[in-house]
């Protein structure tokens, strides 16, 4: 039966996953430089960056396959160094090359991997199985990359995690399974608030399901909102003169970026002020076209590096 949360449970409340000036070095390389972010709960978050930009690292960090340089990282209230069963039974991790045993079938390492879990959830497996089209009488080995990531999909997610960290998880399947698993993902929220973190390339896909987004350009955390927040702020301005030629530039410090020429100017913009572009309009004598950038739009001007 669900009861309300208490004073004393809100007090108590435990991030899914905390860090604290983390780095994180391999040999001369720096693949997280000072990282602090708190993860927010019961979210779908989208882990941004380009390649190289410390997204799987940080998703080792949390798992506590790797541990930080330097800094501190809890997992679900626990530094990740001392992470046991406890911890690990609500945490889920589907990776994007996920390791399972070669001479085992599907159904075996499903078999397997419940044996681990008390609230593996049998109902769940069999209806993913068959919703991402998986054969459990195939030997691992036998498997195809795509089938092998939907395999990790399964074990990642049967036990019900309450923090579920997802690397890559549908860079080898089709758009209709990647259908699929997004209307998976979803019914998991729904059912059991878990927290979710996806890092992906496939930004059409994320924009999706995704209502917060952690972003990171070379090690470093560069943006960290809820997605409707970075939706109201973003957006591409067509201008264009109501007389005469337009500026040769314009000095507002929310422009991002502008092409065109006297006649028309198409600039990508960041403000958090609503009446922005009829100020705009009027301190130039211009008129204004805006519509709001899909995820695909943001994430340049998100992740390019930050001089300010």
């Amino acid at each position: 039966m669900h009861t309300s949360m208490n004073t004393t449970d809100t007090l108590t409340e435990v991030r899914p996953v905390v860090a604290r000036n983390v780095t994180k070095r391999y040999g001369r390389h720096t693949a997280l430089k000072g990282l602090t972010l708190d993860l927010p709960e019961g979210r779908v978050v989208g882990l941004l960056g380009r390649n190289g930009a410390g997204k799987s690292t940080l998703l080792n960090l949390a798992s506590g396959l790797i541990l930080p340089s330097e800094g501190t990282i809890e997992t679900l209230g626990v530094p990740t160094v001392d992470l046991d069963t406890p911890q690990l039974t609500r945490l889920g991790v589907v990776q994007q090359e996920g390791r399972c045993i070669e001479w085992m079938t599907v159904r075996q390492h499903l078999d397997f991997n419940a044996s681990f879990y008390p609230g593996w959830d049998r109902d769940l497996e069999r209806r993913l199985t068959e919703a991402l089209e998986v054969d459990p009488k195939r030997r691992i080995a036998e498997l195809s990359p795509g089938d092998r990531q939907k395999v990790g999909i399964l074990l990642g997610v049967c036990h019900r995690p309450s923090l579920l960290l997802l690397d890559e998880p549908a860079g080898a399947l089709d758009p209709i399974v990647r259908m699929q698993l997004l209307d998976v993902l979803l019914e998991r929220l729904r059912d059991d608030g878990c927290t979710m973190v996806i890092s992906s390339h496939l930004l059409s896909d994320v924009e999706k399901i995704v209502d917060w987004v952690i972003a990171l350009d070379a090690g470093e955390l560069v943006e960290n909102a809820a997605y409707d927040e970075l939706q109201e702020s973003f957006a591409e301005w067509t201008v264009l003169p109501r007389r005469g030629e337009l500026p040769g530039q314009f000095d507002e410090p929310y422009v991002l970026s502008r092409e065109g020429n006297w006649r028309q100017a198409v600039m990508r913009v960041r403000t958090a002020e609503p009446d922005a572009a009829a100020r705009f309009a009027e301190r130039h004598d211009v008129e204004v076209r805006s519509r709001p950038l899909n995820l695909e739009e943001m994430f340049p001007l998100i992740t390019r590096k930050r001089t300010t």
